[in-house]
Parts: C-alpha cells; structure tokens; sequence
C-alpha cells in the first residue's frame, strides 16, 4: 500500500508515502484509495506533501479517486509540492480541486 489513512474531526486523511505517482503505481494508487476510503463519510484529505513527481497517469489516478467517492464526499488536496502544483496548474485541475498549501490549512477549514 503506497497510503495511509486515519481519521480526524470532520475528516478523512488519506497520505501518499510515495513520492511518485507515475505509470508504475497508478493502478495501486487507485485501489488502495479505495479501500481506504469506502464505507467512510465526510471529506477526504489527500495529502501530497511527500510526492515530488506526478505523471498523467498519476493526475488520472487523483481524478479516479475523487469519481470513486460519486460526489457524495469530497476530495480536497494539501500540501503539493512545486512541481507536482505545476502539474495541476498546467492541466487546469486547479480548478477542480481545493487545493491548500498544506494539511494544517486543509484542516483548519470546515467543509462538508
């Protein structure tokens, strides 16, 4: 399993201990999201903070992630690093995801 997960008040979050997502763990990435996050409620964090590449493949499994959570939940992300923020920004996914500086900051936001 490339994550881990716990939960906290009014939140799910869910951290990346790879610090890639690429081709090669894409597939992963989408199952262990998951099972980390079925049967659950409320939002999901996903923390990016030690991720320092990010391929399509990557940016496709994030999006997969969020359809597997059907709008009931939502997905925000903390903590991107230089380049993988450029990745989003570049593909416009900046504007389909929250995006906080970091999970403190996610946290301090109420969102259901």
């Amino acid at each position: 399993m490339i994550l881990s997960s716990n939960e906290t008040t009014g939140a799910q979050v869910v951290t990346v201990t790879s610090q890639r997502i690429d081709a090669a763990v894409a597939i992963q990435f989408k199952e262990d999201m998951r099972s980390a996050t079925e049967g659950g409620s409320g939002r999901v964090i996903l923390d990016l903070s030690g991720v320092i590449f990010i391929d399509s493949s990557g940016l496709g499994a994030v999006v997969a992630a969020m359809k597997q959570l059907n709008g009931v939940r939502k997905l925000d992300l903390a903590g991107l690093t230089s380049n993988v923020d450029k990745v989003f920004r570049l593909t416009r996914m900046d504007t389909v995801f929250r995006i906080y500086p970091s999970l403190d900051d996610a946290l301090a936001v109420e969102r259901s």
